[in-house]
């Protein structure tokens, strides 16, 4: 059970939601403390009481990849698929940034490009600091909207690689969009 997608979850992006997170992640990941630890058994409920406990953002580090809890916590609501309005209410929660930023993460790896840019451009006005843990395992200053812009524009993001997102401009051709 602790490894396996939901029976009733729908694929994301044709495929199983977890297959998003590389396979030798997705390994260091199961293997590691925190998932055996505090993601055992979680459902959505209860995935919010443990985003709210994270200090900082990041993906793997040290020499031998340990994951962050942000990226353990990304893969269990990739495995347990929460409603869209759960996620919603994550990203804008204003109280717990880390809680946000999950939720914004997890938008982008599983939301349609229109959803994206509806739910994540808001918080390019979310200036606070928050703390991400380098490869290295040091961690680095950054700010909510640095990392929101990372999301929309980069491939890699917290050493997930990110599903292709169409560009806005087309999507405020085909009027799915607000022009800005």
């Amino acid at each position: 059970m602790a490894n396996r997608t939901v029976k009733d979850a729908n694929s994301i992006h044709g495929t199983n939601p977890q297959y998003l997170v590389e396979k030798i992640i997705r390994t260091r990941i199961y293997e590691s403390k925190y998932w055996k630890e505090e993601c055992f058994g979680l459902t959505a409920e209860l995935v919010v009481d443990k985003a709210m406990e994270l200090k900082f953002i990041g993906g793997v580090f040290g020499g031998n990849i340990k994951p962050t809890p942000f990226l353990c916590l990304t893969l269990k609501m990739l495995q347990i698929q929460p409603e869209k309005d759960i996620i919603v209410e994550f990203i804008k929660n204003e109280d717990f940034k880390y809680v946000r930023l999950l939720g914004a993460m997890y938008m982008r790896l599983t939301g349609t490009a229109a959803d994206c840019y509806k739910y994540l451009e808001p918080l390019y006005n979310d200036y606070r600091k928050v703390k991400s843990q380098n490869r290295n395992g040091e961690f680095e200053l950054m700010h909510v909207d640095e990392f929101i812009d990372e999301l929309l524009h980069a491939e890699r993001v917290c050493d997930i690689i990110l599903p292709r997102l169409q560009k806005r401009q087309v999507l405020e051709e085909a009027e799915m969009l607000e022009p800005r």
